[in-house]
């Protein structure tokens, strides 16, 4: 009888989920949160190995929308209140590059960052049960965040968001990124349901919803298209850092550039850069 007791005990211990590896705080600055992907098994931190190293002085023609994301994140090492932060707006205009700058700027002081894809943010418990008990302060990171519906990860956000005894931390806060302001599609039909009473606007109740989760952030940074000067300002900046000298041919090719890519953004700004560093700098 104890052979067969046995026997089913090491079955039941292969079906047993793994227990997940332990973090290494002093691996990296930076980290990423890795579900187990099985029903019941625990997910872990996994250190960043290589760190973006931008700095908030690359960044150009977005110093107001650095200042109050800065501001916000000051507090929040100060052990002061802070609040979650949504930057939304036209792509490619710095909105991840200010989180991972300011995780380079203030790393001494105790900063940390977590990535979480939205499909794990079902996890933000486990992740809060994790770092709850450190000295460390954390940015929960959803870098190019939507949502479609009312998904498993809306949900837990919303949760977190609201303040539910079981998903927040002092020393914990939600950073995010969206080209949507509301995190989620709208659709003219949405729009036909909004009433008029008495002059005032009663939105219909797929509006509120779509509504409600961005504004349970507390600061709402937008992000704007960049103008032609503004562009070629970021270009240049970009050139100098490659050790290449800014030229009226650069930026007329940079023009066209932005043309090809139907954007004038940071982005597409520092892809010219390198591109045009790679094809006319001497060979080292």
């Amino acid at each position: 009888m104890s052979k067969e007791l046995e026997k089913i005990l090491q079955r039941l211990d292969a079906l047993l989920p793994p227990p997940p590896p332990a973090t290494d705080w002093k691996a990296s600055i930076a980290f990423r949160w890795r579900s187990a992907g099985r029903r019941g098994a625990a997910g872990w931190l996994q250190p960043v190995r290589h760190v973006h190293r931008i700095k908030l002085s690359d960044l150009r023609g977005i110093d107001a929308q650095i200042a109050k994301v800065e501001q916000n994140t000051k507090q929040f090492l100060d052990g002061k209140p802070a609040n979650n932060v949504l930057l939304t707006g036209a792509r490619g205009t710095g909105k991840s590059s200010i989180v991972k700058g300011l995780l380079n700027k203030y790393s001494s002081k105790g900063l940390r960052l977590i990535e979480v894809e939205k499909n794990d943010l079902v996890d933000l418990p486990a992740i809060v049960d994790q770092v709850g008990g450190r000295r460390e302060r954390f940015l929960l990171f959803c870098d190019d965040l939507s949502f479609h519906g009312a998904e498993d990860g809306y949900i837990a956000l919303k949760v977190a968001l609201d303040g539910s005894i079981s998903t927040t931390s002092e020393n914990l806060l939600i950073y995010a990124t969206s080209n949507r302001r509301h995190l989620m599609p709208e659709y003219m039909a949405e729009n036909l349901a909004t009433k008029y009473v008495d002059d005032e606007i009663h939105p219909g109740e797929t509006v509120e919803e779509k509504i409600s989760l961005s504004e349970r952030f507390g600061v709402w940074v937008t992000f704007y298209p960049f103008d032609q000067d503004e562009y070629l300002q970021i270009v240049d900046t970009w050139l100098k850092s490659f050790g290449i000298s800014p030229s009226d041919k650069a930026r007329e090719e940079a023009l066209q550039w932005s043309l090809q890519k139907g954007s004038r953004s940071g982005r597409v700004a520092y892809q010219f850069a390198r591109d045009w560093a790679g094809r006319h700098s001497k060979k080292r």
